[in-house]
């Protein structure tokens, strides 16, 4: 075979203790590990991006400015109409069955044209960590979730991945034969937008339930199985130049950024025995969401820009 994926390849061997980072460093293999355990960098830039974007919805609605209306699920940027692919897709769906494609305005493909475009240069599914509130929420449900697995010893149910994929058809099959955003009636995303700027409604007893089952039953289960959006960002951002980007010299096989990572199987790759080259990214699941980066302490996990090194 001529073209493997990088997972086929020969997988390169395992570095002896003189080299990795902490004899390097000369630290104790604990002492090295532990060094950035405590970092938080990106993560709170990325919390303060997500609340501040929330802010300025509610205050452009309260004090009626022209900043940012609407909500996350489709919106108006001093001017410019942003619309989220997802429900481009469900209107797609819907226009082809009652013939009004051809009535969709011009705001309506600049709008996707400029979301589509950002997602593709940021890459992954960099939307969920950096823009989706609901995201922020189940966050901090890992959290509590993390202490009773400890405390009450609750298991984790996990499902195939590919269940996504079997949600995001049928959303929009449902919209092609209802004519309806069916996904926008359960979509946490429109709902928590809505709430905080609108106010809250019973809806809000949707987000509850679905908290609850996270916090019992299955971790991270309607962003990992579930949520449309996040699949077709995962598309989108597919062949992105934005990248979390591994190199294999300044791993210690530590695990640290494992044990934080919100999507693991993206980080194949830093496993003991399992890189097959000197520099690996992480795949189109990955969020973007910097806790591996502020994580690693050799600083083996980082943000870049394919190619950038070529350019220098």
């Amino acid at each position: 075979m001529i073209f493997k994926k990088s997972k086929d390849k020969e997988p390169l061997p395992a570095k002896p203790v003189g080299q990795l980072p902490h004899a390097q460093e000369g630290l104790s293999y604990n002492e090295w590990r532990n060094k950035r355990r405590y970092n938080h960098k990106w993560r709170n830039i990325r919390w303060a991006v997500v609340i501040g974007l929330s802010l300025l919805f509610m205050l452009s609605f309260m004090l009626d400015l022209s900043i940012l209306e609407g909500s996350l699920s489709g919106s108006r940027l001093v001017g410019f109409y942003l619309i989220d692919p997802f429900n481009t897709l469900q209107l797609l769906s819907i226009s082809s069955r009652t013939g009004f494609i051809a009535l969709l305005t011009m705001n309506f493909w600049i709008g996707l044209m400029i979301i589509v475009g950002f997602y593709a240069i940021m890459g992954g599914r960099t939307y969920c960590s950096w823009i989706c509130p609901y995201h922020f929420i189940a966050e901090w449900v890992d959290k509590l979730r993390g202490y009773m697995e400890k405390k009450y010893k609750i298991k984790n149910h996990t499902f195939n991945r590919s269940l996504r994929y079997v949600f995001w058809v049928g959303f929009i099959l449902l919209a092609f034969a209802t004519s309806s955003l069916v996904f926008e009636v359960i979509n946490p995303v429109g709902i928590i937008s809505r709430a905080l700027i609108y106010g809250p409604g019973l809806i809000l007893l949707w987000i509850v339930a679905l908290v609850l089952f996270e916090l019992l039953y299955s971790k991270r289960f309607w962003c990992s199985y579930v949520c449309p959006i996040g699949t077709t960002m995962a598309m989108v951002g597919k062949a992105s130049p934005m990248v979390v980007q591994f190199d294999y010299e300044k791993c210690g096989y530590c695990g640290e950024c494992q044990k934080v990572c919100e999507v693991p199987h993206v980080l194949w790759f830093t496993k003991r025995g399992k890189a097959t080259q000197k520099i690996h990214t992480a795949g189109a699941d990955c969020t973007r969401c910097g806790y591996c980066v502020d994580r690693c302490p050799g600083k083996a996990l980082t943000y870049s820009f394919k190619g950038i090194d070529k350019l220098t």
